[in-house]
């Protein structure tokens, strides 16, 4: 096969996969863009906002906030939950723990089974909402919390396509230069100065 002939097809080959890569890497970092206001914007609208930095001073178990609480949730003491890093700490350290402190350990499933079993114990009744609500609300944030990573993979996807694209559109432009400077007569596999067999 003619030298130059392979350069420019291997050359074009690898311009069409910079094509693709830069076409992908536009693509994760329009999804991560997405996902993140997407994100930012509904937990927005839950106006949830984390206790006060004074409320983390005497942590007590059975109190708004546990001794549990100190090394996860009072980091973001006073902000407004807006990250799914936050809706992560928010569900799994603070919804979490209030919901493991109710009877049944805060199971839904539990509570709900026990509240039909004596359907006239208001109490019952009461604390079945309350696990519902609480563990609805912790689901969503966690859910929350997995789209935002999702959001993350795609950012670090759509930065190792750009460095990949790049290095081979350096590769690419070497083919190209490698193609123009290679003789016309060159043949693939035989050494300069060695006449090609007839």
């Amino acid at each position: 096969m003619n030298r130059k002939l392979f350069d420019v097809l291997v050359s074009a080959g690898g311009a069409a996969v910079v094509v693709v890569l830069v076409i992908a890497g536009a693509l994760l970092l329009w999804g991560h863009s997405f996902t993140n206001s997407n994100v930012r914007n509904q937990l927005n609208q839950q106006q949830i906002f984390f206790p006060s930095k004074a409320a983390f001073a005497h942590p007590k178990a059975g109190t708004e906030i546990t001794p549990s609480m100190i090394p996860s949730v009072s980091q973001y003491a006073g902000q407004q939950l807006l990250t799914g890093k936050q809706a992560k700490v928010w569900a799994d350290d603070f919804i979490a723990v209030h919901l493991s402190e109710m009877p049944y350990g805060g199971v839904y499933s539990k509570i709900s089974a026990a509240a039909m079993a004596s359907p006239n114990n208001a109490s019952l009744k009461a604390l079945e909402q309350t696990s519902f609500q609480g563990t609805t609300l912790r689901g969503m944030l966690l859910e929350a919390y997995a789209f935002s990573t999702i959001g993350a993979i795609m950012l670090w996807g759509a930065i190792a396509s750009f460095c990949v694209a790049f290095v081979l559109a350096v590769l690419v432009a070497f083919g190209v230069w490698h193609a123009r400077r290679v003789p016309a007569e060159a043949r693939l596999g035989v050494p300069r100065g060695v006449a090609p067999a007839s």
